[in-house]
């Protein structure tokens, strides 16, 4: 069995208990992207585009939106049962944990810095000198290929692909697995993510428990 030395999460979904930080804020201004989710999902569409669609309903409903009132479509959303613990116990064993996720940067970046983790990539707004919200920065996380910022972590942290699991939610999230790592299916977010992964011979946790994945990275019950 080779040593584990990094886990990387996606974030909505798994270290925290919702669908997705982008639905949170069309929610909140009452707005319905299911039809370019849809496109975005057959990858008909890049990150790029998908974000400026999204940025342009919410202008088109309110013309100035702060970065406050941004940070508040996140009220009330908890961390995912038993991600605090997960993440703690990995960094007591000396493992790198990461972030790459294609949600929201602010409150992604939250996230991270709240369970201490190592690093972490999301994709962001951009924002006049007044903090109103302008349109999308360029996509740092690329959805249907995260392998890249996994691949990049490895290498800048000399951790072999055999030595990293990649924990998502998502059809997307399985490209996180690069040539010789590994994955789990955390909490399916669609029956399309569902079906990915059984086609995909990767474990699946259906409970909505993070300590779940333990018994499949590590070969034990999490520690109590």
């Amino acid at each position: 069995m080779n040593e584990i030395r990094a886990v990387v999460f996606d974030c909505d979904g798994v270290l925290v208990d919702i669908g997705s930080s982008w639905q949170q804020i069309h929610n909140y201004f009452d707005t319905n992207n299911l039809d370019t989710l849809e496109r975005f999902l057959k990858n008909e569409i890049t990150d790029d585009e998908f974000m400026a669609m999204d940025v342009k309903m919410w202008l088109d409903i309110q013309e100035n939106i702060h970065i406050d009132e941004i940070m508040r479509c996140f009220s009330g959303v908890k961390l995912m049962k038993g991600a605090r613990d997960v993440v703690e116990e990995l960094k007591k064993r000396g493992i790198y944990v990461a972030i790459v996720s294609s949600g929201v940067a602010r409150f992604i970046g939250s996230i991270a810095h709240m369970l201490k983790v190592d690093d972490w990539a999301a994709n962001d707004f951009s924002w006049d000198k007044d903090g109103f919200l302008m349109g999308p920065a360029p996509s740092m996380v690329n959805s249907h290929n995260k392998g890249l910022m996994v691949d990049k972590l490895s290498k800048i942290n000399n951790i072999r692909p055999e030595e990293i699991w990649s924990v998502g939610d998502s059809s997307t999230d399985l490209s996180m697995q690069i040539t010789n790592s590994n994955f789990i299916g955390f909490n399916p977010a669609r029956q399309r993510a569902l079906n990915a992964f059984k086609q995909a011979n990767v474990p699946i946790v259906l409970e909505k428990d993070l300590r779940k994945i333990w018994p499949i990275i590590f070969n034990e019950e999490f520690p109590n």
